[in-house]
């Protein structure tokens, strides 16, 4: 019994740690555009450049 003195303040500690986390995440957009963070990896920005070694073996 005891020892739910201690064990109920540390669970209400992680909840409200949690919970602030959680808020924080949400307040500096990171669940904003979950699909175009994925499609990053897969589609190239700018197309692959030339070497002066492709240009030679031609």
């Amino acid at each position: 019994m005891e020892s739910l003195y201690i064990l109920i303040p540390i669970a209400l500690f992680f909840v409200v740690l949690a919970v602030g986390i959680f808020l924080w995440a949400v307040r500096s957009d990171q669940f904003e555009d979950l699909e175009r963070k994925g499609m990053d990896v897969l589609l190239d920005d700018k197309p692959a450049q030339k070497t002066r070694q492709d240009d030679d073996a031609r």
